[in-house]
């Protein structure tokens, strides 16, 4: 498994342009930003292309967009497509968040991407004050499982995080918790 060489702007106005030659979406470093509203209509046809008939209805898409502006990062490839994106929405009153999408174009998968965007996601929420970080996963999803694992998720209880009809009939899903504060706290090695 190779990792796709990233660029990285925390700003909605963060420059793209790269010297030289058109980017070849093949070739080229993606950049990891902050999702801007021009990105809305992309970012609908990515969730649609990862997530099929799950995927975010466009009106929704919109508003978690609004609420949730700070922690909703993608990947550009420069062309003007998204190759990735991951969304956090976080409480203010509790000091938690929940991951609310992660997704990698299909034929970006496999590269490290994924877990390119939960690092810097997770370090967004850790330098927000944000305490404990809860995600929903599909049982079956070993890849994302692994990830997210590997990451210090574990299984909040009962049960193993099993939840049967999650999201409604025969639509199980794990819940899956990170305590980010204790992560910070613990020797780094």
């Amino acid at each position: 498994m190779a990792t796709e060489p990233l660029k990285r702007f925390s700003t909605h106005d963060g420059p793209l342009a790269r010297p030289g030659a058109p980017a070849d979406p093949d070739t080229a470093p993606l950049v990891l930003r902050t999702a801007r509203e021009s990105d809305l209509p992309e970012l609908r046809r990515l969730d649609q292309e990862v997530f099929g008939e799950v995927a975010y209805p466009a009106f929704l898409l919109r508003q978690l967009y609004d609420m949730y502006a700070e922690h909703f990062l993608v990947l550009d490839d420069g062309t003007g497509r998204l190759r990735g994106y991951v969304l956090a929405g976080t409480s203010a009153l509790r000091a938690d968040s929940w991951i609310l999408g992660l997704g990698v174009a299909h034929d970006r998968r496999r590269h490290g991407l994924g877990r390119e965007l939960m690092v810097a996601i997770l370090g967004r929420l850790r330098r927000s004050g944000i305490k404990e970080v809860r995600l929903t996963v599909e049982p079956g999803n070993r890849a994302a499982v692994l990830l997210y694992r590997s990451l210090g998720f574990r299984p909040e209880g009962p049960d193993g995080g099993l939840r049967r009809d999650y999201f409604g009939p025969g639509m199980d899903r794990q819940i899956l918790h990170l305590d980010l504060a204790a992560r910070a706290a613990a020797p780094q090695g």
